[in-house]
């Protein structure tokens, strides 16, 4: 399969192309396309074959859910059965934006998107190109992230290229994504409300809305084998680059100096080791693969480059990632939830 790349201006998109987008999506192909958070790998959402394509180019597990996007509100009450009074404060409050909400599903959606559950996962964009795409195709269009299964979500379509080139019908370049983790995903199916992915849309912001929700223990914790996802990314190791990434967490000197000996140790080993450092620590690491991932001052900077830095440490071909770990406030949770799994939760602790 050729795989057609097109740039697109976000600011005022060619019709034309995003015509030529939605008639492949209609037709049951394949089209990667930038939202706000992360690229999505976009098929009809209510076609089970097309759906199917999105597990077979990704190397996607059947079990693992897909999220289906709209580009207007309306599109939101044929897909699913019931929109509770929690997801109608949640819509006010954050669409289009970077949320995603779990509700019963509408017998339209197939299986195949939902991981055989009787909820489906729904996102409204605020990505002006993934709005008018989706309006284009006039259906909803599901879209998990444009990467290979398990390996850093794309906030570039440099990124998609890599990964999906001949295994997918076209990629448009809408530039780097604005916030570079994927969305919120928050359970609002029944009453109480489950966070079950942290992103942009902090626990702290959702409550301010809907009063105490409750966190899913997969998004702190080891999930055990047999977890039944109600969301992407709740059961597998994700978010990893070929390299193996190990988190080091204690006072911050402790910290510096453990990985400097590790470092130092596994080259000694004949290992080639990268360093995940921030702004402040930078320049005290003793090792020629440092990358700066952000200002931990500012976390946005962060989530915006923490999938781009662990995909260049593929690129640059290190076997061992040490990286310094965050706080879990804010959108601290978010930057955490994606390194947990990254490095399988694995952890030294100094």
């Amino acid at each position: 399969m050729n795989t057609k790349l097109v740039k697109v201006d976000i600011e005022n998109p060619d019709m034309n192309i995003l015509g030529e987008a939605a008639e492949i999506l209609r037709n049951g192909g394949l089209v990667a396309f930038p939202t706000e958070t992360v690229y999505g790998l976009g098929a009809n959402g209510l076609d089970e074959q097309a759906c199917k394509k999105i597990y077979e180019a990704k190397g996607r597990p059947s079990d693992n859910p897909l999220i289906l996007t709209i580009g207007d509100i309306s599109g939101l009450y044929p897909i699913v059965s019931r929109v509770t009074p929690n997801a109608e404060k949640i819509i006010n409050a954050f669409w289009p934006g970077p949320i995603t909400l779990v509700l019963p599903k509408a017998e339209c959606v197939p299986m195949t998107v939902t991981g055989g559950l009787d909820t489906v996962a729904v996102r409204f964009p605020s990505n002006k190109i993934a709005r008018e795409l989706i309006k284009a195709a006039g259906i909803p269009v599901a879209a998990p992230s444009a990467n290979s299964s398990g390996k850093p979500s794309p906030t570039r379509a440099s990124h998609v290229e890599f990964d999906l080139n001949g295994k997918i019908d076209m990629i448009i370049d809408g530039g780097a994504a604005d916030w570079g983790l994927e969305s919120t995903i928050l359970d609002v199916s029944e009453d109480r409300p489950v966070l079950l992915r942290p992103g942009a849309v902090t626990q702290e912001m959702i409550e301010e809305v809907v009063g105490k929700i409750d966190v899913d223990p997969a998004v702190f914790s080891k999930p055990s084998g047999d977890i039944v996802p109600k969301a992407p990314g709740m059961k597998y190791k994700h978010y990893s680059p070929s390299a193996r990434v190990i988190l080091v967490t204690g006072p911050g000197e402790n910290v510096i100096k453990t990985i400097n000996e590790k470092a130092k140790e596994d080259a000694q080993n004949g290992l080639k080791v990268g360093i995940m450092a921030t702004e402040q620590t930078k320049d005290s690491y003793n090792c020629s693969s440092v990358l700066v991932v952000g200002d931990r001052n500012r976390p946005e900077t962060i989530g915006a480059n923490l999938f781009k830095i662990l995909r260049k440490f593929d690129f640059i071909g290190v076997d061992v990632v040490y990286s310094e770990v965050f706080d879990e406030d804010g959108e601290g949770a978010a930057i955490m939830n994606r390194l947990n799994k990254a490095a399988g939760f694995n952890y030294i602790k100094c």
